[in-house]
């Protein structure tokens, strides 16, 4: 999957958690949605739209409310990928040892075959 297609399909498909998403889907998903927070960020110093001389501003709290739920819906697709619920995603917000094992968990090679989130995109692109 390239990056526009990673694009595409995560706005595509913003709120369903249903299904799964290739590695290199969530993590050109990722690249892009850093790439957005740091051209917001960049936009609200450069126009002067932060809150109280924070680097968070009109821009960034915009852009981060637009990515939320697109956001969400591919983690869940990719843990569903790898064989797990998408609400291990929770283990994130816990604590820092959860952010790492939720990371270990995406970074982990699709489950083979058909699970119960669906059929492996990886076998059906080939």
């Amino acid at each position: 999957m390239s990056f526009g297609q990673a694009v595409s399909s995560g706005f595509s498909n913003y709120a369903t958690f249903s299904g799964r998403t290739r590695r290199s889907g969530y993590w050109w998903w990722v690249l892009f949605t850093i790439i957005m927070y740091a051209l917001a960020a960049i936009a609200d110093n450069l126009i002067g739209l932060t809150f109280n001389g924070q680097n968070v501003g009109f821009v960034s709290l915009i852009v981060a409310l637009v990515l939320l739920l697109p956001s969400l819906a591919v983690t869940f697709r990719r843990l569903h990928d790898t064989g797990r619920s998408g609400w291990w995603w929770l283990l994130s917000i816990l604590c820092f040892i959860g952010a790492i094992i939720l990371l270990v968990f995406c970074l982990s090679d699709s489950e083979p075959g058909a699970n119960q989130y669906g059929p492996n995109p990886k076998e059906l692109s080939v």
